[in-house]
């Protein structure tokens, strides 16, 4: 994000607090109220997925709802175009973590009191039916007066039925080392797993290390689940029995072991500081981890000033001491002398050693070069600027000064002020040719950041560097980023369709992309063409290196299968039984009256030969050429006549002349020549026929 960014024509973007896992935190000013606030804005690659976009909503209208001393503030959320961002109280102090770095520990008293406000903000969070689910050092603020406030409820989830469901089943969030047995379990959670990890913390506040450790995430959450916690020596570890036992109670595997609420553990923590020699166990007659220890004498407080010092204590022993002389009355005036002398003497030698310094130099550290100078200006003193490196303070902020800030100077006197050039600049080494690994570590130990940036290059191996920006050779300030360009190898090639394409047409259309084109199988198909392509290995539409194989299958055409025998079967069982093999009969009539018995005379294929599954097998017929004499026939006899013939049935016409149930005559009429195909109608004298 660009500083002096502007969200919404309201929130100015500033300076870069930190990052976290889902976002970058900006230190800024809400230009409406005129005040500093801090921005969390969302991490680029995370904007357009709609469930990070969810869950980051989630985050700001679950932290809206809680208005609390110990609850950081939320005061508005938002976006513009692609960048989602809530703003938020800016908390001037420290996290918890920074505070813990390096195995520190707090004194006892100061732990107590974090967990105690810690509690007072989950129970106000739990009432309102939140969990926090990520309690951790890091997520906890310490101001400059020992205020502490929870933060980032991102991961938050709500109590209630209506609650959003960003979470997949079985996802185990938070950070491992705090996380409770049934959270890293996957199960379902409530206000005393915050209390578990919250117990973490507290473990950590009075010991400098964590309950758990381990190799791995899995091996830490395992042992969440599985191990006993570590028990807490009030004579090893010195941490007062209560406190002890408050702890091993806050870390229990079973829920049920542990506090009820938050408001529970507060009510405890107070009794503890109160009354540090009472473990749990002893208070309330559970069987409490920590029972065992017994009572511990507190060290005596030293003895208070008596408020009557002259007078002596009952029951104590005194004493008389000497008194001094009496003072001589007559010494007053000698003395009166010499202080006048001396008070004199010392004018004098002020006036004689220089200027009376009797202006007091203000703190310009951290303003600007021009403020500070105005400001020195203004007091009658004179500005001396000198530049000097920082890695930590801004560029024209002001480092330090000579003389300090509240040491008195004469008017007209030099106030130097060192002021901040940035960074100190360093080389860029030349990381061309390396890969974007080995140029990355040789980029932070050289005190630099990287960005990565993707390009694709015909001559140089896949995440090789092929460029920096600013350039290699050139100087930079320490912790400035540096952009390389890494090669992405050469751009692929999208893989066009090939299915239904014949083998010739499709290893041309391959070639002209600079791809090839293999045969992997071939296979018979009754449906597609021999030389066909029936499927490809590469689909349509994928991407592959240039140069790179496409397999293909390919049809080898249709089965082969043997033409049965049908010469001398009627017209109709001829079909059959070519349908039966696999093949599509068709008939054709040829007129011969010689040899017109109606039935099957030749085949084409001839008997016997091999021919396509599905191909067609042409039957030929014999037939005399005229219309058989169906008179006085029953009209289904009548029927079979015509069509074995090699006509076809016409109209049925009923009239009365004829017998009763018989054919009466036909069209055309009987013997009269015709050809095969056509159609011929019978007249019938009967009911009439449909």
């Amino acid at each position: 994000m660009e500083l002096e960014h502007v969200f919404n024509g309201r929130y100015r973007v500033d300076t870069r607090l930190g990052t976290g896992g889902m976002a970058i935190v900006y230190c800024g000013t809400d230009l409406l109220l005129r005040r500093r606030v801090a921005i969390k804005v969302l991490r680029d690659q995370f904007s357009a997925d709609d469930d990070f976009i969810k869950r980051f909503s989630y985050e700001a209208q679950a932290a809206a709802r809680l208005s609390h001393p110990n609850v950081v503030n939320v005061y508005d959320f938002g976006h513009e175009g692609d960048a989602y961002f809530i703003v938020m109280e800016l908390v001037e102090g420290e996290t918890l973590a920074a505070m813990l770095h390096g195995e520190q520990r707090l004194p006892e008293s100061v732990a107590i009191d974090y967990a105690t406000q810690i509690a007072a903000g989950l129970a106000f969070a739990h009432r309102q039916g939140l969990l926090h689910r990520d309690v951790k050092p890091a997520n906890i603020l310490v101001t400059g007066d020992d205020v502490v406030k929870l933060g980032d409820f991102g991961i938050a989830r709500a109590v209630a039925e209506n609650a959003i469901g960003v979470t997949q089943p079985g996802m185990v969030m938070g950070s491992v080392a705090y996380v409770s047995p049934e959270q890293a379990q996957g199960r379902e959670l409530d206000a005393r797993s915050d209390l578990y990890s919250l117990g973490v913390v507290l473990y950590q506040m009075v010991t400098g290390r964590i309950p758990f450790n381990g190799e791995t995430p899995v091996a830490v959450a395992l042992k969440h689940v599985s191990e006993p916690a570590p028990q807490l020596d009030p004579a090893r570890d010195g941490v007062s029995p209560a406190l002890a036992s408050i702890i091993a109670t806050l870390l229990q595997k079973n829920p049920e072991d542990r506090f009820a609420s938050a408001t529970e553990l507060g009510r405890a923590l107070r009794e503890a500081r109160e009354q540090p020699a009472l473990s749990v166990g002893a208070r309330t007659g559970a069987d409490a981890p920590t029972s065992r220890f017994g009572a511990v004498n507190a060290p005596s407080p030293p003895p208070r000033a008596s408020a009557a010092p002259d007078r002596p204590h009952n029951g104590v022993a005194t004493y008389d001491e000497p008194m001094p002389p009496a003072f001589d009355r007559r010494w007053i005036p000698f003395m009166a002398l010499i202080l006048i002398v001396a008070g004199l003497a010392g004018y004098l030698g002020a006036r004689a050693l220089g200027p009376r310094k009797d202006i007091a130099v203000a703190s310009f550290i951290d303003e600007s070069s021009m403020l500070a100078q105005q400001s020195i200006v203004a007091a009658g003193l004179k500005p001396d600027v000198r530049t000097e490196a920082s890695e930590t303070v801004p560029v024209d902020r002001v480092i330090r000064q000579d003389p300090a800030p509240g040491a008195m100077t004469s008017h007209g006197a030099p106030v130097t002020l060192f002021v901040s050039s940035g960074a100190p600049l360093v080389a860029i080494p030349d990381v061309k040719g390396f890969t974007s690994t080995d140029a990355q570590h040789m980029l932070t130990n050289a005190k630099f950041k990287t960005k990565i940036v993707q390009r694709f290059d015909a001559t140089a191996a896949k995440d090789t560097v092929l460029d920096a920006s600013p350039a290699v050779g050139t100087n930079a300030g320490e912790g400035s980023t540096i952009t390389l360009t890494v090669s992405q190898g050469r751009q692929p090639i999208r893989v066009p369709q090939l299915v239904g394409v014949s083998v010739d047409a499709a290893r041309a259309a391959l070639t002209k992309l600079g791809l090839k084109l293999n045969v992997d199988q071939q296979t018979a198909s009754d449906l597609i063409p021999n030389g066909t392509i029936i499927s490809q290995a590469q689909s349509g539409g994928s991407m592959v290196d240039p140069g790179s194989t496409v397999g293909i299958t390919v049809s080898t055409g249709a089965v082969l299968v043997s033409v049965p025998d049908v010469g001398g079967k009627p017209p109709a069982d001829a079909v059959t039984a070519l349908q039966t093999a696999g093949f599509t009969p068709r008939i054709q009539y040829i007129v011969d009256a010689t040899n017109a018995g109606g039935n099957v005379s030749s085949q084409d294929p001839a008997a016997n030969a091999t021919a396509p599954r599905r191909s067609t097998v042409t039957i030929s017929v014999a037939v005399p050429g005229t219309v058989p004499d169906v008179t006085n026939m029953s009209l289904d006899d009548a029927k079979r006549a015509i069509i074995s013939s090699g006509y076809t049935v016409g109209n049925v016409a009923v009239t009365q002349d004829g017998s009763d149930g018989k054919v009466a005559r036909t069209e055309p009429e009987a013997n009269a020549s015709l050809r095969p195909g056509e159609a011929v109608t019978i007249y019938y004298h009967g009911a009439a026929v449909h």
